[in-house]
């Protein structure tokens, strides 16, 4: 990103801003989530007090989806011609960059957008994210907006009642998100309201009286399993609770938490249970396990297909070139089975003493490694590990830049949160140490800017 000199859209006067007209993922992965975020190219003209975007010409490449897209704002009123002769020279920077075997045809085809909101589209559309997906979305959105700005539960209720429709599972997903990050960024206010908000809709909606029936089985699934473990859970125990499950939404989540337990000697049990019993006890013994044999089913294809997935995706990152970018890259679409697979195939690599290949699986599991850990926590745990104030100090002085009040915040909830759930005395005591120290530091600093 370089410093441009440009004219601000309303005053026209001439002011430094920063500008990116290149978006090349080839060499910055990133560079997508900063085009879609909508926060570049965006000046602050000291004369008129304009904030908004600026019109500059865009070059976006995606090597791997075969994406050059390009885009000239219509409101610079610039020939075509000489749009042609600003928009070649970056062109030219992607293709040089490229190696000679990944020169392909796409290259010699850029795709002109007419507008900016259609070159954003298209990008989102390669990625499987149709028009119709971002509609909903914004549908949810508005909807959400309307609700929380709506005074009184009667008021609320009856929008409920109109707009039931789109309060699907993907509003609820929404509503719980937005909820998460309020509370990361310490906005109780809007957390609560949130949470308000997110009961009047399990109560009021169909969909929300569902999942509140199904987190609450799961809840009990889990106390009844924990109660049992402490007991000793054994096969025997195991099919009682499910002989007894009450409803058919606390079967389903019995079965998919102890799925384990439901082997060959578990059916074993339940066939001589089966044939030492008579009327109606053979009869729910008999339906039941029908629906264990169709749950478990159900399960391990869903696992077997998770693993496939993680497994070709893993070649995939295998194979890139660049293994660090790629497993960047395709950080998001990490879960447990591709963990899983991950570790199943270290193992492998070991025994069959293939070095490169372990040594690439080794890179990638590094990297997972480093992004799982945030960089804010580690440094609270640097911290509460020091052995002094000096210690802390020292900590504090080569991680001066992460030191913000958003850090202060998050180690003073830590502290409290530690208090309150009852944790040891030597970590509530080591959190709160830890927040005076970094606290004292931070004002410190802002003293000596002063």
């Amino acid at each position: 990103m370089a410093q441009t000199r440009v004219n601000c859209p309303r005053c026209r006067t001439p002011i430094q801003a920063d500008v990116e007209q290149l978006f090349d993922l080839n060499i910055d992965p990133q560079a997508k989530q900063r085009l879609l975020s909508g926060g570049v190219n965006v000046v602050n003209c000291p004369t008129c007090g304009y904030t908004g975007n600026v019109s500059v010409p865009i070059v976006y490449h995606d090597p791997d989806k075969e994406l050059l897209l390009t885009f000239f704002p219509p409101d610079m009123g610039t020939p075509v011609n000489e749009q042609e002769r600003m928009i070649g020279p970056l062109i030219n920077r992607v293709v040089d960059r490229l190696p000679a075997e990944k020169r392909k045809a796409y290259l010699l085809r850029p795709q002109a957008m007419l507008t900016f909101q259609t070159m954003i589209d298209r990008i989102l559309e390669a990625d499987g994210i149709t028009k119709e997906m971002i509609e909903e979305q914004e549908q949810r959105l508005n909807l959400l907006r309307r609700l929380l700005s709506t005074s009184t539960p009667e008021a609320r209720e009856e929008i409920i009642r109109q707009e039931e429709s789109i309060i699907d599972e993907g509003f609820f997903m929404m509503l719980a998100q937005l909820a998460e990050v309020s509370m990361q960024q310490g906005e109780q206010r809007t957390a609560q309201a949130l949470a308000g908000l997110q009961a009047e809709l399990l109560e009021h909606t169909n969909l929300g009286r569902e999942l509140k029936e199904r987190s609450d089985e799961t809840q009990a699934a889990v106390r009844s399993l924990q109660e049992a473990q402490e007991k000793g859970l054994t096969r025997e125990k195991l099919l009682d609770l499910l002989v007894e499950a009450p409803t058919e939404t606390r079967l389903v989540a019995l079965v998919g938490l102890a799925r384990t337990g439901l082997d060959y000697q578990f059916f074993q049990i339940l066939s001589l249970r089966i044939e030492q019993a008579t009327g109606e006890e053979k009869t729910h013994l008999l339906t039941l396990r029908e629906k264990l044999l169709d749950l478990t089913r159900q399960i391990d294809e869903e696992i077997q297909k998770q693993m496939d997935e993680a497994a070709k995706l893993l070649e995939t990152i295998l194979n890139a070139p660049d293994i660090e970018k790629a497993t960047m890259e395709h950080m998001a679409e990490f879960n447990d089975a591709f963990v899983n697979v991950i570790k199943s195939e270290l193992q492998d690599a070991q025994q069959r003493q293939d070095g490169d290949r372990f040594g690439k699986l080794q890179r990638i599991i590094r990297i997972l490694q480093q992004a799982s850990t945030p960089p804010e926590v580690e440094l609270v745990e640097q911290l509460i590990g020091a052995a002094d104030e000096e210690g802390r100090r020292q900590i504090l002085e080569a991680n001066s830049e992460m030191v913000t009040s958003e850090f202060l915040q998050l180690l003073n909830q830590l502290a409290v949160q530690s208090e309150t759930e009852g944790q040891p005395a030597e970590v509530v005591n080591a959190l709160q140490t830890a927040y005076k120290s970094a606290m004292r530091f931070s004002m410190e600093r802002n003293f000596r800017k002063n």
